[in-house]
């Protein structure tokens, strides 16, 4: 710790530090630097032990365990914390799992904050809940998605820096208000996200939704919903975090990729194929049964189908078929009366009703239970259903699109999957390629990812090391596209220049291939790609000056840049 602390404890703002599921520091902010001692290091474990002792001590391990393994979030705890100078404070703190979009708990967020005595954590309140949200505005700030949480009462307690620069809403502007009134969702009434995650206690995950924007523009975001308890177990509210879907942010001009039908990207002939096929798929109203593995996109192109189409200007709502039980699916499709089982304590309009005239995708449709597939399919049919406990048969508009990740051979053949209802979905089949069979597209995707996060995290990366573009070229991505964007994603974390090296890379899926990639050839090659863009930066872009630095012509420039993949 660096100067005086005395003063700055005292005024000291919460601290927040992001650990990896060994305890290695991933991120800190000043006030973390400033209160813990030793001095916090990036990679480096962070030790408990050196600045809290005591049954304080076993407490916070217990609680980082917990969350680390159980997924259990930790607030409003006490500890005394020991500082540089041997002073002993209090600090209240909270432990928060920090996940990755496949549920997998990758570390934790530890955020604590100065207190005069114990007791102050216990002053009582009516809106114990508000308490919990607000003190966690700084650990908010740190994190480059859109984050906003709502109390039990559906009012906004916190809002971060991005989620302003998303939406155009100052946070002054929507502290106290309901969300409904600031995001203006086409699921706002008809299966609000958060409304299913606080009721049913489980996280909703990767749910593409369309807001407006502050000036009216509409955008299409990809959002996280976790819901938020205190240390008694209590909802205390719920929290989203969000970023547009990839391509729909605003980009500086010069960013929309010409291999691309509408925010799908792509130059080999698998996606051509599909290109080809979608305004004609887009323009009908048939069923279409998209199949793929996991990653490849298939809800991307559901949504541009949706897009592309007359409904466009009606809903499009995504509903995931393995995420919830058959019972809470059935309502959540068909709807229920008021009394229709044990808690229907009002009656509840369903997917089916509330999409209306929009398009209705369902996701994992092959995880459905035979009973529920007879339901669909007579829906399908006879385009119509009634609710859970209701009389009154009601219409069908919607137009439906459903995928799949599974291979339904087997499934046909044991019965699992109803032949009949598989051929009713299926009326034109749309099958998405993996990553590994058009690796032609991998360039192009990394520079589309390199510009995307540039605008996220405000970084100037200009590409990535030889090297790297040849591991990904050697790499298998079994988690597809997705797995391509989480691990440019990931090395915008860590980058300091604008080149992305291997060391940037996540070492653990990758490990196999790292070392074939560190050849003599290919560091050549990232020396040059280095002088080359340095060159470039110095001269503001300008590639006659970046040539006269290099001391070579402007044409051989351009040869050795198009060589080294520089050139879009």
């Amino acid at each position: 710790m660096k100067g005086n602390t005395s003063n700055s404890l005292i005024n000291a703002d919460e601290g927040l530090v992001v650990l990896d599921r060994s305890l290695g520091i991933m991120s800190f902010n000043p006030a973390a630097r400033e209160i813990i001692t030793p001095e916090l290091r990036y990679g480096q474990k962070l030790n408990f032990s050196s600045f809290i002792a005591g049954p304080d001590l076993s407490i916070i391990k217990d609680a980082v365990d917990a969350t680390l393994h159980q997924g259990r979030t930790r607030v409003d705890a006490i500890a005394a914390l020991k500082t540089a100078s041997g002073k002993s404070i209090f600090i209240r703190y909270a432990v928060h799992p920090l996940y990755e979009t496949s549920r997998m708990i990758i570390g934790l967020i530890f955020s604590f904050k100065q207190v005069s005595t114990p007791l102050e954590s216990h002053n009582t309140t009516d809106d114990i809940s508000n308490k919990a949200l607000i003190k966690h505005q700084s650990l908010l700030e740190a994190l480059p998605e859109g984050v906003f949480t709502i109390n039990t009462k559906w009012r906004i307690a916190s809002f971060n820096k991005t989620a302003e620069e998303i939406t155009g809403y100052s946070r002054k502007e929507v502290l106290g208000r309901y969300c409904w009134e600031v995001f203006r969702s086409d699921l706002c009434d008809i299966g609000c996200p958060l409304r299913t995650a606080i009721e049913t206690g489980q996280s909703e995950m990767d749910q593409d939704i369309r807001i407006l924007k502050k000036e009216g523009a509409r955008l299409t975001i990809l959002v996280n919903i976790g819901v938020l308890k205190d240390e008694h177990g209590r909802v205390a509210g719920a929290v989203e975090t969000f970023r547009p879907l990839t391509g729909e942010r605003n980009q500086p001009e010069g960013t929309k990729h010409p291999h691309a039908f509408s925010h799908i990207i792509g130059n080999s002939r698998p996606i051509q194929q599909l290109f080809a096929l979608m305004p004609d798929l887009a323009a009908s109203e048939v069923n279409v049964f998209i199949t793929g593995e996991s990653g490849t996109g298939k809800e991307l192109f559901a949504r541009t189908l949706h897009d592309n189409s007359s409904r466009a200007k009606h809903p499009f709502v995504a509903v995931n078929c393995s995420a919830l039980a058959e019972s809470v699916l059935e309502s959540e499709l068909f709807g229920h009366e008021k009394g229709a089982f044990t808690g229907a304590t009002r009656a509840r309009p369903g997917r089916f009703e509330r999409v209306k005239k929009g398009t209705l995708f369902l996701d994992e449709i092959g995880e459905l239970k035979p009973s529920l597939q007879i339901k669909l399919l007579r829906v399908l049919e006879q385009r119509e259903f009634e609710r859970v406990g209701g009389t009154e048969t009601l219409p069908l508009e919607a137009r439906i699109i459903s995928a799949t990740n599974r291979n339904l051979t087997r499934a046909l053949k044991d019965g699992s999957f109803r032949e009949d209802f598989y051929y009713r979905l299926r009326t034109v089949p749309l099958a998405i390629p993996p990553l590994r069979e058009r690796k032609e597209d991998i360039p192009l995707l990394v520079r589309y990812y390199i510009r995307f996060f540039n605008t996220t995290f405000k970084k100037t990366v200009k590409g990535v090391d030889p090297k790297v573009m040849a591991l990904f070229s050697d790499y298998d991505w079994p988690g597809n596209v997705r797995e391509l964007e989480r691990t440019i994603e990931h090395a915008f974390v860590f980058v300091k220049g604008p080149i992305i090296r291997l060391e940037n890379l996540p070492r653990l899926e990758m490990a196999g291939k790292l070392t074939a990639a560190e050849t003599p050839h290919n560091a050549k090659q990232g020396r040059n790609t280095e002088t080359i863009l340095k060159a470039l930066e110095k001269s503001d872009g300008n590639r006659q000056k970046a040539a006269d630095l290099l001391g070579i012509s402007r044409t051989s420039l351009w040869r050795k840049m198009k060589t080294l993949g520089l050139l879009d």
